[in-house]
């Protein structure tokens, strides 16, 4: 099988996006742990939960729309009990799965945390863009998405 070289551009491009994809997370989570007391999944997986049907998901759920293994999922989560901004429950459905839900406390440290977040990733990705490359962006994003993640387990 022969390799098929990136060009300059495509190079360009790559180390670009793999630059934006490792510097990106520390700077949210800076915020994050600075502002709030979380990292940035910890306050992922409260936005999660917040969303969801009576701020309550699935632990399997879960792991799959923050793209987390069980057992990191599981170490966070009880992280985050310790807390009292999660409450693990047997799901009434299947008495084999577990629920996670999201605390009053929970709750109101998620819409504590949101507004700095939310200025964090204007100030470092949003406001940088003009409104037509931020629709590029969606329509770059959406068009990785479906090959990253086919099934739209992570889908907004």
């Amino acid at each position: 099988m022969d390799t098929v070289w990136l060009n300059d551009a495509q190079r360009a491009a790559w180390v670009k996006l793999v630059a934006v994809v490792e510097l990106l997370p520390g700077v949210l989570d800076t915020q994050l742990r600075r502002d709030a007391g979380l990292t940035h999944f910890e306050y992922f997986v409260l936005a999660m939960l917040s969303e969801a049907p009576e701020r309550t998901l699935r632990m399997t759920s879960l792991a799959e729309r923050t793209n987390a293994t069980l057992p990191r999922l599981s170490h966070v989560v009880r992280r985050l009990e310790d807390r009292e901004l999660v409450q693990r429950r047997p799901c009434p459905e299947d008495g084999r799965a577990t629920n996670a839900r999201l605390t009053d406390a929970g709750w109101s440290a998620v819409v504590a945390a949101a507004p700095g977040h939310v200025a964090n990733v204007r100030r470092h990705v949003i406001d940088a863009l003009s409104p037509a490359q931020v629709g590029q962006l969606d329509d770059i994003m959406a068009t990785l998405l479906e090959r990253l993640d086919p099934d739209a387990r992570m889908a907004p």
